[in-house]
């Protein structure tokens, strides 16, 4: 079924006004300081020392563990001293209610291990019980990454940061009235409408291995978000994210899809990002940028089959951060963990303009990082299933897609909505974690495999308990112009 004849479970932007930033961008679309790429940023970055106890079950291949071991890399290697370092403020129901159905948080908040017996119809209803489990802490850790998220958009917004970082974050899977792929509440939607706030167009790009399908889907028929996902396509969760779905209405053309087979490396997928995310910039010239840095597109990752290098992966980050707009970064996928701190520590020094040594210093984590204790990982000798005529196909058919929008769409400046409030609750916190259970979660990571066939996830349609507003795809304003603002405190 082709895109156009779905309906999407979406957001209305009709009603999120925004004022015109100081810094809007008349040419080029800068809106830093211009100069070589070594220039510093100013980076916030979000961290809860809570989030690494948050536990999905055993054997399951999502670990918010590897969240712990980023940050116990970026404290030993020095990082942390380079910018700001604050503790989110839990995003609360209403926060999140600007995307999701009202219900459907409501069950987030009051579900448990003990009381989910009693709430089968809605772990069907909600598409909770298997790859999103429920554990304890569910909620709270849902609070903890979303807050994260919608915090770095305030802070950009308010013009604090150059660059906000939440590796806690980059949840792209999760459905307005559903969880989906281990995601439960959509951080990176809720972002993007912060932003929006402040932002004629927002960017969103997403490399994790799996097709930024919610995310997509949110802001489908909306001219003001354009989202561009690399991902593995072809019997492979989600099973969305075709190049021929484009957007709809006036999001036509705002979505594009790189769809991508297995074993791509460094060399073929910086042939395509490069290309097309400078011709989005140049045609499409976002006031921010939000970039999905989900870590199973790395070599041997549990559940991946690409094969790019951290480095590889990382030149996303630093040609992203080139253009020098308001950039939000964010984790994502990543099951090999002691792969997804490598990355997403160097991703942090390629934020801050700072070179981080192969050799890697001793800390709490050390011994997930041997026999040889680098930074660093070479790439697999894996086939490359995707030929140099494939990928020449994609970068031409998606440079015509946007070679059909002649210029960036204009939104009426008008009042809008007061933005989200600062708090000063998110102090500098310090990096001190208990060690972590090893025999609980390293054996399981690195020992078992947990075997999730590839598949399309099914819809299950049932007139008489879902949402009439998500089965429908009914337009729903998150943010009402007649409703006082979110506050986040």
């Amino acid at each position: 079924m082709r895109a156009e004849e779905k309906e999407y479970k979406r957001v209305n932007l009709d009603s999120i006004k925004h004022s015109k930033p100081h810094y809007l961008m008349e040419t080029g679309g800068n809106s830093l300081p211009s100069g070589p790429d070594g220039v510093k940023r100013k980076v916030l970055y979000f961290y809860d020392p809570e989030v690494g106890n948050y536990y999905y079950g055993q054997g399951h291949p999502m670990k918010p563990h590897r969240i712990r071991m980023t940050h116990a890399l970026l404290a030993h290697y020095g990082l942390l001293q380079h910018m700001q370092v604050h503790k989110p403020v839990p995003a609360r129901d209403r926060d999140l209610c600007r995307f999701h159905a009202d219900d459907y948080v409501n069950f987030l908040h009051n579900v448990t291990p003990e009381t989910q017996q009693d709430q089968l119809r809605q772990l069907k209803r909600f598409n909770v019980g298997e790859d999103c489990p429920v554990f304890d802490g569910l909620f709270s850790f849902c609070q903890t990454y979303a807050g994260g998220s919608i915090g770095g958009a305030v802070k950009l917004n308010h013009g604090f940061c150059d660059i906000a970082i939440n590796w806690a974050g980059g949840l792209h899977h999760a459905k307005k009235c559903e969880a989906s792929g281990f995601c439960y509440v959509n951080d990176i939607v809720l972002a993007i409408l912060e932003l929006l706030k402040q932002h004629q167009r927002v960017l969103y790009v997403d490399i994790d291995i799996h097709h930024g399908d919610g995310v997509e889907e949110a802001f489908y028929t909306t001219d003001r978000v354009m989202t561009v996902s690399f991902h593995k396509f072809g019997d492979y969760f989600p099973g969305t994210g075709d190049i021929r779905d484009i957007g709809y209405s006036k999001g036509k053309y705002y979505s594009l899809n790189v769809p991508l087979d297995d074993g791509i490396d460094d060399e073929g997928y910086h042939y395509l990002f490069k290309p097309i995310i400078s011709k989005v910039m140049e045609v499409f010239r976002p006031g921010a940028v939000v970039l999905q840095c989900g870590a199973d597109s790395l070599s041997g990752d549990r559940l991946g089959c690409f094969n790019l290098s951290i480095k590889g992966h990382a030149e996303c980050v630093k040609f992203m951060r080139s253009f020098n707009v308001p950039l939000l970064l964010l984790g994502g996928g990543g099951y090999t963990i002691r792969n997804v701190a490598r990355c997403w520590c160097y991703e942090t020094g390629v934020a801050l303009g700072v070179e981080v040594d192969d050799k890697m210093p001793q800390h709490e984590y050390y011994e997930y990082f041997g026999p040889d204790y680098t930074l660093h990982v070479s790439p697999s000798n894996m086939e490359n299933k995707n030929s140099r005529q494939l990928l020449l196909e994609i970068r031409n058919k998606l440079l015509d897609n946007l070679s059909k929008l002649e210029h960036a769409p204009s939104v009426q400046f008008q009042e809008r909505q007061p933005d989200t409030e600062l708090t000063e609750a998110d102090e500098d916190q310090d990096d001190g974690d208990e060690r972590w259970n090893s025999d609980s979660d390293m054996d399981i990571d690195e020992d078992r495999k947990l075997i999730i066939p590839s598949r399309v996830k099914r819809e299950v349609i049932e007139p008489e308990t879902k949402d009439p507003v998500c089965s429908m795809g009914v337009d729903v304003s998150p943010m009402p112009i007649d409703v006082p603002t979110v506050k986040v405190e």
